[in-house]
């Protein structure tokens, strides 16, 4: 586990050792035991291990972790402005909530975008809620990322910013608490996942890239 993951809930673990305390002066034990089960939860949420992270310039690796929840055909309008294969992640409150760059590059986009706060499950989240939007310019393409609140997530917290080179798995930001991830690809990538997979950040493998025309030739 790393220290910016537990820096970033610093004031929720405050206000939960204020209730143990509250709780062991005035003897209501039972309020004891709800902060040590609420810090045991956040204690788990804010959790950052480390991955084993696949080697190569195809390989595209997960975002975040969580369960597969859609890959479809989709257009691209914040970046790319073009067609593009989507895979989106829902993470639930028990998942690592710390995003990873699915390759190695510099961060050439990013941007927050104002919305509600819809369930991630639901499939108009995508298009209404809050987000913040991420492009990674790497050797073999420019790969977008948005990190998308929930009903419970209201929090994105970024780490990166513009001009940053990042290699592939770096931690670049994270969501509080439930939430959603999407990582738009292009049309000739190879997805290397199905909807139901659970898939880990910066270390399951979801896509690989086309080789450049140069390479292809070669």
């Amino acid at each position: 586990m790393r220290f910016q993951t537990l820096y970033e809930g610093r004031w929720i673990f405050a206000v939960i050792f204020a209730l143990g305390i509250v709780g062991w002066f005035l003897h209501w034990f039972w309020l004891v035991a709800v902060a040590g089960l609420l810090v045991i939860f956040c204690v788990n949420f804010f959790r950052d291990p480390d991955r084993a992270i696949p080697d190569g310039d195809e390989v595209v690796v997960a975002a975040a972790d969580g369960v597969v929840a859609d890959i479809e055909e989709i257009e691209e309008t914040e970046v790319l402005k073009t067609k593009c294969l989507r895979v989106g992640v829902f993470l639930s409150v028990f998942d690592v909530h710390v995003n990873k760059a699915p390759i190695a590059g510099k961060v050439v986009f990013h941007k927050y975008y104002p919305g509600t706060y819809l369930d991630a499950r639901d499939p108009e989240c995508s298009k209404k809620n809050a987000a913040l939007t991420w492009a990674f310019a790497g050797r073999n393409a420019t790969l977008v990322v948005r990190q998308i609140t929930g009903a419970i997530a209201r929090r994105i917290v970024p780490w990166s910013k513009m001009g940053d080179e990042v290699p592939k798995g770096f931690r670049f930001g994270m969501i509080r608490f439930g939430s959603r991830t999407e990582v738009y690809l292009p049309m000739n990538t190879e997805i290397t996942v199905k909807i139901g997979d659970r898939v880990r950040g910066a270390e399951t493998v979801i896509a690989r890239l086309a080789p450049r025309p140069a390479e292809a030739s070669a």
